[in-house]
């Protein structure tokens, strides 16, 4: 019956051709309207939701407390080799602020009030008042930028020495912030030297900005410039610097790339295909199938997100595949290479009887690998995660499309070609690729003569191989770290390239791990909290949240400060900061404090009562306080910007569960990194849930359509045996590469599935036909036969692919070269697998069977 119905589908093919292209032209032109219909670029790249406890908890941080949603630059002055808190370099700081201050643009984003701050504005001040007292003058408030450069000035070099005594004494009582906030974490508290500095300018909100995102990320860009001007050894860091940082990059790295990868696809596709019509076909084919990919995006409204980088390259891969077997069947069956009418059929073919015998004989293949592969990645749609449902529709709906573009109108349109260059007087007659002697033919032979000797041998060093790299996997890093997705500076072979070819320069990733490494960081990624629910007035849990600031451990993510604490802001270090101070607060603190650690130890509301009446701003950030009393504490606590978010999660958590064991109180980490954390560990948990839903999809399908067709369900697990065989070579190399197991590379790695179980239907089917269709053919030809044909077929389809997606490894962007190396990867092993592994486990079967049939006739 199946055979009838590939016959009927490709006779209609053949006999309406004219009218199946105007139909799909048409059909292509509507769908891919949709990439113009709907704006497919407002989504957020990598942006889930999560209704997790951390979620709630930053929720209600953000309904009481409130959150600064400005955007921080962070400059960095520094000189490894001397000092940066000269009299020259903080004057060449305050000068600085006032370089950003003129310029309008940055100046139109910055925020209301102490919009810039280093360690020069805390020495400028002190200097300004200083200079006051000395005229005998009472300083009306704080002074301006131009009064601080000006009583800065008027210092000679031992007098600012002098002045940074005062200032960096850990015992000293000076006005603003405390200087060492702005100074390395190796800083020794007293010294008056340091290698470097930090000055952090304060953006506003960039929906209150004129120009919004891009005005702010403009005069971030504008102001590395002032600071490149200024410095020759300093730098601004910013999420608008990094952003045209990873930009920039990807232009680079498509500038360098797409020349080569252009010629390494066309050049492996014109030895495939050895001919230039062909080649253009196949463009033509893949250009139809991109078009309704956008268009499903567009029609769907789909934001487009990370997870879907590897849908387009998917649907290439397969379009390269499909292209290829449907030419090179038609080329088998043009030169008599695949059963017609008998050994007196006419040799060679006429192309509409050669196009009915190739498409006949490849249709159900290609029809078996689109829904066995649509249906698992459409499997993935049962994700909570709107992203993976997104994924999973993009994915199909480009899967589906490859079968109807070359299942349909490439064959229907090369059919049209070849009858007009034969009325011409150009009929072709060009051989499909591995069929006839040369040496890719001799390998494909070696291939099938080794398995046919020793396939135990064969299987036996598969299977080991896989074993170990699913061993390897087990100890696959699985962290996702956002400083990985930053460029990196390129070699010098590459800066070397000619004119517009040559990058940029990119040292945001190394000015990423300066930062995590020597400072205190502000801005996203470089803080998280602790949110602290019940008896918050209780002194065992003011004692628990004063231990968070404990020096932290070695390696931990936490920020350590100059004087050896934990980087954390809480109730307890907001109390002994406004002691310091406030002479009313220190008092009530001194009458119930009997242990001296400058906490009460009893009528804890009382004094965050206090408190709250000589620094409200203060205590409103890390208490909450309502007509019923205290109902929260917060804790604010630095982190390394370039550390990975599970990490960071890890640390701020067991803060929080040292909180949590004074017994009164409940305590939940939360923060950006954190729920970062949760986001990308629940996608990946998604990932791996959906990749077992595939396997199982795949493996049913393959079942029931081998049951019906030949009574034979073992071939399923034939036919999807080499592909997780290549999933666990993939795994283990990434092990052994360093290459972590998260959310993008998860998505990446859901190739060797697709691609995968395309090469293996496709050589299967193959297979079984040679078994059906040749009356007294052994297994032996059968799978010589079938290797030389569709094992050529899946050369020309591996090596294109491979060539095309694996220069990526090339790339500036790390995510470009992850993406490059691992689908590169993906596709080698898949081909392998399928290649070797396959036509061993046929012989396998066979052996088996025949085993068994013995041992019935002997019984």
């Amino acid at each position: 019956m199946n055979g009838r119905i590939v016959d009927r589908y490709a006779d209609a093919l053949v006999d309406n051709s004219k009218l199946i292209i105007l139909l799909l032209l048409a059909a292509t032109a509507l769908v891919a309207a949709g990439a113009v219909v709907d704006d497919t670029e407002a989504g957020q790249i990598g942006q889930f939701e999560t209704d997790g406890d951390e979620q709630q908890a930053l929720d209600e941080i953000d309904a009481t407390y409130g959150t600064d949603e400005g955007v921080v630059t962070q400059v960095v002055v520094r000189d490894e080799d001397g000092d940066v808190l000269t009299r020259e370099s903080l004057l060449d700081g305050l000068e600085l602020q006032q370089d950003i201050r003129d310029d309008e643009s940055i100046n139109a984003t910055l925020q209301d009030e102490d919009a810039i701050t280093g360690v020069e504005n805390v020495v400028g001040t002190a200097a300004y008042f200083q200079r006051q007292a000395e005229q005998g003058e009472q300083p009306s408030g704080p002074p301006t930028l131009d009064e601080q450069v000006a009583a800065l000035d008027a210092l000679e070099e031992n007098e600012v020495d002098e002045l940074l005594a005062e200032v960096l004494d850990p015992d000293a009582d000076t006005p603003g912030p405390d200087a060492t906030t702005f100074l390395p974490t190796s800083y020794e508290p007293g010294e008056t030297t340091a290698d470097a500095r930090l000055t952090f300018v304060f953006h506003a909100d960039a929906d209150s900005v004129e120009g919004g995102e891009d005005a702010v990320g403009a005069a971030q860009l504008g102001i590395a410039e002032l600071v490149d001007d200024r410095f020759a050894d300093g730098f601004a860091f910013g999420q608008g610097i990094t952003d045209d940082a990873s930009t920039r990059a990807v232009g680079d790295s498509f500038a360098i790339i797409t020349p080569v990868a252009l010629v390494l696809v066309l050049g492996v596709l014109g030895f495939a295909y050895r001919d230039l019509v062909d080649v253009l076909l196949g463009v033509f084919g893949i250009a139809c199938v991109m078009a309704w990919l956008a268009g499903i995006q567009g029609w769907l409204s789909i934001p487009s997100s990370q997870l879907l980088i590897a849908v387009p390259f998917l649907v290439i891969g397969l379009s390269i595949d499909y292209s290829l077997h449907v030419v090179m069947r038609y080329r088998e069956a043009r030169e008599g290479q695949l059963r017609d009418d008998g050994p007196d059929a006419a040799i060679p073919r006429e192309p509409t009887r050669a196009m009915q015998l190739g498409v006949a004989s490849v249709v159900l293949a290609l029809a078996a690998a689109t829904f066995s592969t649509g249906i698992g990645f459409l499997s993935n749609y049962v994700s909570p995660l709107e992203a993976i449902q997104d994924f999973a529709l993009l994915s199909a709906g480009g899967i589906l499309a490859t079968l109807i573009v070359f299942g349909a109108l490439v064959p229907a349109t090369k059919l049209e070609v070849e009858r007009l260059l034969a009325r011409r007087g150009r009929g072709r007659r060009n051989p499909a690729i591995g069929v006839d002697a040369g040496p890719l033919n001799r390998v494909l032979s070696g291939v099938v003569a080794l398995v046919q000797r020793q396939p135990v041998a064969v299987l036996v060093v598969a299977l080991l191989l896989a074993s170990a790299g699913a061993y390897g996997a087990t100890g696959i890093d699985t962290e996702f770290n956002e400083a990985d997705f930053l460029p990196e500076d390129p070699p010098d072979w590459i800066k070397s390239l000619p004119g517009p070819l040559a990058p940029g320069d990119y040292d945001v990733r190394e000015n990423a791990a300066y930062l995590g490494d020597n400072f205190r960081q502000q801005g996203d990624g470089t803080e998280t909290q602790i949110l602290v629910r019940g008896a918050v007035t209780d002194p065992d849990a003011l004692a628990a949240i004063d231990e968070a600031s404990a020096p932290p451990a070695e390696g931990s993510t936490i920020v350590t400060q100059p004087n050896g604490d934990a980087a954390v802001e809480s109730p307890a270090t907001v109390l002994r900061e406004v002691a310091a101070e406030e002479d009313d607060l220190a008092e009530a603190i001194d009458e119930r404090d009997e242990t001296a650690n400058g906490l009460p130890d009893e009528e804890v509301a009382a004094v965050y009562d206090t408190l709250y009446d000589v620094a409200p701003d203060r205590a409103s950030e890390v208490l909450y306080r309502t007509d019923d009393g205290y109902e929260s504490a917060r804790l604010l606590v630095g982190v390394q910007g370039d550390a990975s978010a599970q990490s960071v999660a890890e640390d701020t958590r067991g803060l929080a569960a040292g909180i949590e064991a004074s017994g009164s109180v409940s305590a939940i980490a939360t923060g950006g990194p954190v729920i970062t954390a949760v986001l990308q560990d629940a996608l990946l948990e998604t990932l791996v849930q959906a990749f077992a839903v595939t396997l199982v999809v795949i493996m049913t399908f393959l079942s029931v359509l081998y049951w019906t067709r030949q009574g034979a369900p073992d071939l399923a697990v034939v036919t999807i045996t080499p592909v997780l065989v290549a999933l666990a070579w993939l795994l283990g190399t990434m092990a052994a590469l360093d290459i972590p197991f998260n959310s993008e590379t998860a998505v990446i790695t859901s190739l060797a599935i697709g691609l995968g179980v395309d090469y293996s239907i496709h050589l299967s089917e193959r297979i079984q036909d040679e078994l059906l269709d040749s009356e007294g053919q052994s297994l032996d030809e059968a799978l010589a036969r079938a290797v030389a044909g569709t094992g050529g077929a899946l050369v020309g389809s591996a090596a294109t692919t491979a060539a095309g997606f694996g220069v990526l490894a090339l790339a500036l962007a790390p995510p470009l070269r992850r993406f490059g190396l691992v689908t590169g990867l993906s596709i080698v092993y898949a081909f392998i697998a399928c290649v070797i592994l396959l036509p061993v486990l046929f012989v396998l079967r066979e052996r088996i069977r025949d085993w068994r049939a013995d041992g019935q006739i002997g019984r």
